[in-house]
């Protein structure tokens, strides 16, 4: 890159938003996880979308990669540039505005950069609620939601940044404008262009801003953790409770025993709902938009029915929000307590929700007879398919020492999934981490024409170059 596209860019954006230093580009090269850090020319902070198109006409010129970049909390090294130091990072935290709240269109336009939690006050606002969850919500951005077509908690109800979204602006890989920002619920006017781009890790284009889908402002909401011997009866608990409560069950959350006593050796001040964990406990949300009586006595009917069953052998339904919300922090803090214990080997996957118990199982044994100790993390979106299935060192073993062990855990979890027609990423993405595995287990027709796009949409390979295929 020459010194005479720098001053174009710094011209573009303002000199003070070009930042070529080693020092202030450092927190836009590392990796959320601390696993890798890459290299770039410079990091780029444009202000609307006109400046993002013409960073993107400049380096298209110069044949220069572009490694768009959100809020940095994903997690399979997709928003950062690689070792060669060839690229630029195009920050869209300046692009930040809510452009527009629709009440009535039960809609929003936000830009790219926009934090989700400001996103979701916004909402909140105007008397609505956007119901996209999720532990990073705090710096999360939405264009970085909708690039990795984000799930989290809510997707029982509300469905993934997909179905969460009218609408798109997108600057595309020459730099031309695509303005898609249509709050429209039925357009069937040709390709679907609007979900070429979500879920893509700015492969494609650069997403600058969204028309998002707001819902009615639930009137209460009812969490219970419920006490269970199996994920067989986590999956009947989940039928019970769908075909009792319907739309109002808005999140459905599996826990394993090791996954709260991991939360209790690294956080005591939290509640410990239970003398001694169940082996699976499961945390079910419903949501009402009647009152809080009604949530009330739909939980309590439906877990009592439950109880009588046999499907579930105890149950602490929160009695208050303070209540509700210690509930969820346990499930919240499962992430931050594998990090206080330790490396270990994260796994986020999806599967038909019918063959959940029977992978756990057939997983679980695989994986002991082949590491014998290895201690499975095992939580996540029940409702959805969703597992992060997660495995730890063997007690007393070097964290580093098992590390080295990813390659064969890794094909032990993935195969199985393959087995019951599941995907090795449900939410997280591919990114630069599991590109590889892509290829292992996409069928070569799906390769072929994920490559046709991306040579169509950016021909000269500029979007995020490395990352998905």
């Amino acid at each position: 890159m020459t010194e005479a596209l720098l001053a174009r860019l710094g011209a573009v954006v303002g000199a003070p938003h070009v930042l070529a230093d080693a020092a202030a580009m450092a927190p836009f090269l590392e990796d959320w996880r601390g696993r890798f850090t890459g290299r770039a020319r410079a990091v780029v902070l444009p202000a609307d979308t006109a400046q993002v198109a013409a960073v993107v006409q400049a380096c298209a010129a110069e044949r220069v990669p572009i490694v768009p970049q959100g809020g940095r909390t994903g997690l399979v090294l997709g928003s950062v540039p690689d070792a060669s130091g060839s690229a630029i990072v195009l920050s869209l935290r300046r692009l930040n505005r809510i452009r527009q709240v629709d009440a009535a269109n039960g809609s929003m336009t936000v830009e790219a950069g926009c934090i989700l939690a400001d996103a979701q006050a916004a909402a909140q606002q105007a008397g609505m609620l956007f119901p996209l969850s999720l532990a990073s919500e705090g710096s999360c951005t939405i264009g970085g939601n909708l690039s990795s077509n984000a799930g989290g908690t809510a997707v029982l109800r509300y469905g993934n940044m997909r179905e969460l979204c009218l609408g798109l602006e997108v600057v595309t890989a020459q730099g031309q404008v695509w303005d898609g920002l249509r709050g429209l619920r039925k357009d069937n006017t040709g390709y679907a262009l609007r979900d070429l781009f979500i879920g893509a890790e700015g492969t494609l284009g650069v997403i600058t801003a969204a028309v998002l889908k707001l819902h009615p402002q639930p009137k209460a909401a009812r969490s219970a953790l419920v006490a269970l011997h199996t994920p067989q009866d986590a999956l009947d608990l989940l039928s019970l409770l769908q075909a009792r409560c319907g739309a109002t069950l808005t999140g459905y959350e599996l826990m394993s025993a090791f996954c709260l006593d991991l939360v209790a050796s690294q956080f005591p001040a939290l509640p410990r709902p239970f003398a001694a964990p169940p082996p699976y406990t499961a945390l079910v949300e419903l949501s009402s938009e009647e009152s809080d009586a009604h949530a009330a006595g739909l939980l309590e009917g439906a877990l009592g029915a439950a109880l009588d069953a046999g499907v579930a052998c105890d149950a602490v339904v929160a009695s208050s929000l303070g209540q509700s919300r210690g509930l969820w922090q346990l499930r919240e803090h499962i992430p931050l307590a594998q990090a206080a214990a330790g490396k270990n080997i994260k796994h986020d996957i999806s599967l038909p929700v019918s063959a959940i118990p029977e992978f756990i199982a057939r997983t679980g044994a695989a994986l002991a007879a082949a590491h014998p100790g290895c201690q499975v993390v095992c939580f996540g979106h029940l409702g959805d398919g969703n597992l992060h299935y997660n495995v730890a060192p063997p007690p007393g073993v070097a964290h580093a020492a098992f590390l080295a062990q990813e390659p064969g855990v890794n094909r032990i979890v993935y195969d199985g999934v393959a087995a019951f027609g599941g995907s090795i990423s449900a939410e997280h993405g591919i990114g630069a981490l599991k590109r590889g595995e892509l290829v292992r287990y996409k069928s070569a027709v799906e390769l072929d024409m994920m490559r046709a796009i991306k040579a169509a949409l950016d021909p000269l390979g500029i979007m995020n170059p490395g990352k998905i295929l």
